[in-house]
């Protein structure tokens, strides 16, 4: 009886001291976590870093050799040393993850193409068009008689089909629309694991026959995967711009009145033709 009522204090204690130990663990690993805030312009310049995050793709950021490159990465750091600013860019290639960190200010701005909508309007200030451009069906070349099959030369054609998306609200919303305008069902399969070069080399190597992305991130693929074509617009012409957190409107101040320079400048032109 004594041993077995030893036995019951010692586990006793042993749970009590786990739970202490777990909660000490936990209360440091809370205190070592990152707090975030949404900052303006002010809070950045005085710390010296702006915080960004993109896409790591052909557009947005990439590996060049042993440097990294990008249409919106060089730009992004143009704004920073024409401001004086480091910047510190976290690649993150899910829409949602993007909108979180905003949200809640792990990141000051995204410098990933974000097409002006309304919806996009209600949760992030939107800077000054920089792209016009619009979606875009990618799909195979009919260059055997399985893909001639399968090759879609009208948006009617769409009917009953599967098309990949990357996740994010506007290009939803678009295909949700147009199953409404052709009066049929088109099947969306939103891929949260991939980016739309991952799915563009899906359609090019047969894994999926259809995908939807912006025109100027299929022009590039393009280049180097022959075999997709994607000359069949989903969409209407629109502007595509960098999103901020709702509490930065100084921060969307200095980078609308600096794009409003940039963007006529022959450092801007000189971008524009190497990657467009």
């Amino acid at each position: 009886m004594i041993d077995t009522a030893m036995r019951r204090v010692a586990q006793v204690l042993f749970f009590i001291l786990l739970a202490f130990g777990l909660f000490y663990v936990w209360k440091a690993t809370k205190e070592s976590a990152p707090h975030y805030h949404p900052r303006d312009y002010d809070e950045i310049a005085k710390e010296g870093v702006l915080r960004a995050t993109m896409e790591y793709n052909a557009i947005d950021m990439h590996a060049e050799g042993d440097s990294i490159g990008g249409f919106f990465y060089e730009m992004i750091h143009s704004f920073a040393r024409d401001h004086g600013l480091q910047v510190s860019i976290k690649p993150e290639m899910s829409l949602e993850k993007r909108t979180e960190g905003i949200n809640s200010g792990e990141f000051d701005v995204v410098a990933h193409g974000i097409p002006s909508t309304s919806d996009l309007k209600d949760t992030l200030l939107l800077t000054s068009p920089i792209l016009l451009s619009k979606l875009i069906l990618i799909q195979r070349k009919p260059l055997n008689a399985e893909d001639s099959l399968k090759y879609i030369t009208s948006q009617i054609q769409l009917a009953g089909k599967t098309v990949h998306v990357t996740s994010g609200r506007s290009v939803i919303t678009r295909m949700e629309h147009l199953s409404s305008e052709i009066g049929d069902t088109i099947f969306l399969a939103e891929e949260t694991r991939y980016g739309n070069e991952q799915l563009i080399s899906m359609v090019a190597h047969g894994d999926i026959d259809y995908a939807v992305c912006e025109e100027f991130i299929a022009n590039l693929a393009a280049d180097s995967l022959p075999q997709i074509d994607i000359h069949l617009p989903i969409g209407f012409t629109q502007f595509y711009c960098w999103g901020l957190n709702k509490k930065s409107p100084a921060l969307l101040d200095s980078i609308n009145l600096w794009l409003e320079s940039y963007l006529k400048s022959r450092e801007y032109r000189a971008l524009r033709k190497k990657y467009f």
